[in-house]
């Protein structure tokens, strides 16, 4: 199948879920020209913030496929992924991403992320949402038991 099948795909599903309740995003996973998974954004109508379209198809991939690392696999996105979203392809080791919109089309119907990327670059100090470095050499006792746990699964 053709990349553009794919992400008409997912536009698709966009356009559906919108219809639905949900957000207008769609996302689909695909790996040797088959969809593995789909995804939907679903924050509003399930209550969930990391219910993005491309988190809700990852989740059911590796759900699907039984594994965390969905190397081999692409992602069709109907919009420019949020970071989040970002990381969580990152994370999931997927090879490539298509998208169809991008950020500047969804700030343009307040679907803005802009101010997350702004943040980052700000000193810790100075962000809008407070964060502060606390008990880090009690917290290290997890990455040592980590370094010491002989059957783990890296990732």
């Amino acid at each position: 199948m053709k990349d553009e099948y794919f992400m008409r795909e997912a536009i698709s599903l966009a356009v559906e879920n919108v219809k639905n309740g949900g957000g207008p995003f769609g996302a689909v996973i695909v790996r040797d020209g088959e969809v593995v998974a789909t995804g939907v954004n679903r924050v509003t109508a399930n209550n969930d913030p990391t219910a993005h379209a491309e988190v809700t198809a990852i989740r059911a991939a590796c759900s699907k496929l039984g594994t965390f690392n969905l190397a081999g696999c692409v992602i069709y996105t109907s919009c420019e992924p949020c970071p989040m979203c970002l990381g969580a392809i990152y994370w999931a080791h997927i090879d490539k991403i298509f998208y169809g919109a991008n950020k500047h089309d969804a700030a343009a119907v307040n679907f803005d992320d802009s101010f997350i990327y702004r943040e980052l670059e700000l000193p810790k100090d100075r962000r809008r949402v407070g964060i502060e470095e606390l008990l880090p050499d009690e917290a290290q006792a997890a990455f040592n038991a980590w370094r010491e746990k002989g059957d783990r699964i890296e990732y």
